[in-house]
C-alpha cells in the first residue's frame, strides 16, 4: 500500500473518530450564483446571528453618536475587551488602532459642527480607548 493511501486511510479514521473536521459552506449564495435559502440562524442567547437577521425596527436609529458607538466598540473588540462575532475574545492591535486613528479624524474633521453632547460623547471615548490601546501594548 502506498504512502498516501495510508495517508488517506488514517484521515478516514480521524474523522470517524472524531478526530477531523467539518466544512460548512456558510456562504448566501449557491455555486450558479442564485440566492441560497437557509434556515435562521440563532445564537445560544436567542437573538439573530447577524443583524442582517434582524427586524429593522429593533436595529437603533442612525445618527453620529450611534455610528461613534459602534467604532468604539469594534475598537473594544479589537482591544480583547469584548468578544468578537463567533464569540471568542483575541486581541488585534492593527486593527484597534486603525479604529481609533478614525475616531480622531472624525473628531478633528467635525469640530465646530457637533453638538455640545456629541462633542463630549467623541472626546470620552478616544480618550477611554486611547488608554486602553496604550494598557494593551504596553506603551507609556
Amino acid at each position: 500500500m502506498g504512502e498516501e493511501q495510508k495517508g488517506e486511510e488514517q484521515k478516514g479514521e480521524e474523522q470517524k473518530e472524531g478526530k477531523g473536521f467539518a466544512v460548512n459552506d456558510r456562504r448566501g449564495f449557491e455555486a450558479d450564483g442564485t440566492a441560497r435559502q437557509e434556515p435562521e440562524e440563532h445564537s445560544a442567547r436567542g437573538r439573530p446571528e447577524h443583524a442582517r437577521d434582524m427586524d429593522p425596527e429593533q436595529l437603533p436609529e442612525i445618527d453620529f453618536s450611534t455610528f461613534v458607538l459602534s467604532l468604539s466598540t469594534s475598537a473594544m473588540v479589537h482591544l480583547g475587551e469584548g468578544p468578537h462575532p463567533d464569540g471568542t475574545r483575541r486581541k488585534d492591535l492593527v486593527l484597534a488602532k486603525q479604529t481609533i486613528d478614525i475616531l480622531g479624524m472624525l473628531k478633528r474633521k467635525t469640530e465646530g459642527n457637533l453638538t455640545d453632547e456629541e462633542a463630549r460623547l467623541l472626546g470620552e471615548l478616544l480618550y477611554d480607548i486611547r488608554l486602553r490601546y496604550v494598557a494593551a501594548t504596553g506603551s507609556a
